[in-house]
């Protein structure tokens, strides 16, 4: 895929000329709540790899929108095979983004949670031991963290045989982590959508068919149809389109939100 690619909207209201990075971060935006985001690349006919890994399918124009994502959230959650299999390093941002960060009250850069039953983590790993912001590790009641894991990130015990994510983020929104960003897998975005703690899915479509083999976007057990409306269609030059679906803002509160006050 091309690099430099233009983003234009599309749907709703197509707009003339490319989109700058601070009329995409208006577009995504933060939500006015709690708010739990889920972002993923597939290909054309639905996979979720190539080769593999995300990372075949993610052009220019995904990764530009990856790291706006990423700048407008609070929290960062990954499934601890994700960070492993993914090879994650320290969540950090450029210069400009941790000033806009700045500008907007918030912390210079998003903390990074993993969701591990097990604990099977490396301390070692960059996205622990390189990390500018504590990470903080959803697992289960009785599982034994490895040897240096607790040096280097605060572990949050939320249900006996496994993670209790409801409980889990409303940990993270006491911690004051209302804006979460999601970034698989798909075990992982299959269980949020089971608990019915999805309030938003920012999908890109890459411009090829993997043909088959590789998984979806989301997996385990079959959970009930829940209707997420089309919010804007952008497209980029290179033919990737980045799809946006999110709940009515004006509709229920998400599950594990703070009551109000």
């Amino acid at each position: 895929m091309s690099v430099g690619s233009p983003i234009s909207r599309v749907w709703p209201a197509p707009a003339t000329g490319p989109l700058t990075d601070p009329e995409l971060a208006t577009l995504y935006g933060r939500a006015g709540r709690p708010h739990l985001r889920v972002n993923f690349v597939a290909s054309a006919d639905g996979a979720v790899t190539l080769d593999g890994y995300s990372e075949g399918l993610s052009g220019e124009p995904d990764k530009r929108v990856f790291g706006l994502l990423r700048m407008l959230c609070d929290g960062l959650v990954v499934a601890a095979g994700t960070l492993r299999h993914e090879g994650y390093r320290a969540v950090r941002l450029s210069e400009p983004r941790r000033a806009w960060r700045r500008e907007q009250g918030l912390t210079e850069y998003p903390t990074l949670v993993v969701v591990s039953g097990s604990l099977d983590l490396d301390p070692a790993q960059a996205a622990f031991a390189d990390a500018p912001v504590r990470p903080v590790v959803l697992t289960r009641d009785a599982a034994e963290p490895p040897p240096g894991l607790t040096d280097v990130a605060d572990l949050v015990r939320c249900g006996a045989d496994r993670v209790n994510l409801a409980a889990g983020l409303a940990e993270l929104r006491r911690r004051g982590l209302d804006q979460l960003l999601c970034e698989g897998g798909p075990h992982l975005f299959g269980a949020l959508t089971a608990a019915d703690l999805v309030d938003e899915l920012c999908l890109t479509v890459a411009p090829l068919l993997a043909g088959a083999g590789p998984g979806r976007i989301t997996a385990g057990d079959a959970s009930a149809p829940r209707h997420l409306p089309l919010r804007h269609v952008l497209a980029a030059g290179d033919g990737t389109l980045m799809l946006r679906y999110a709940r009515d803002p004006d509709g229920a509160p998400p599950a594990g939100a703070a009551p109000a006050a």
